[in-house]
């Protein structure tokens, strides 16, 4: 590469890491891999899925789900970071 040149890819990866839309997007990124990340039974009984200021929000209407993620949440952050290849989750939140 030359000096000052910089590929479309970086430029646009750049673009997002500095943009408002960067939390959005990897909410939708969490959203999309959920059921990867917890297995089909859990995705199946997770209603909804957000991240507002570092804080994984998962709501769900099944009890034992509630008590198992909560065991869980060191877990979640865990992989939930890993997979985004970044620390974007301080927190899991169950609802």
């Amino acid at each position: 590469m030359r000096y000052g040149i910089t590929s479309m890819g970086d430029a646009l990866q750049e673009y997002l890491n500095k943009s408002r839309l960067k939390p959005r997007l990897l909410e939708i990124k969490v959203q999309e891999n959920w059921e990867m990340l917890m297995g089909k039974t859990i995705s199946r009984y997770t209603e909804s899925i957000a991240l507002i200021d570092g804080k994984l929000i998962i709501t769900t209407a099944v009890g034992p789900l509630k008590q198992e993620l909560s065991y869980s949440k060191d877990k979640i952050v865990k992989l939930v970071n890993e997979m985004l290849g970044e620390p974007a989750i301080r927190e899991v939140i169950i609802k």
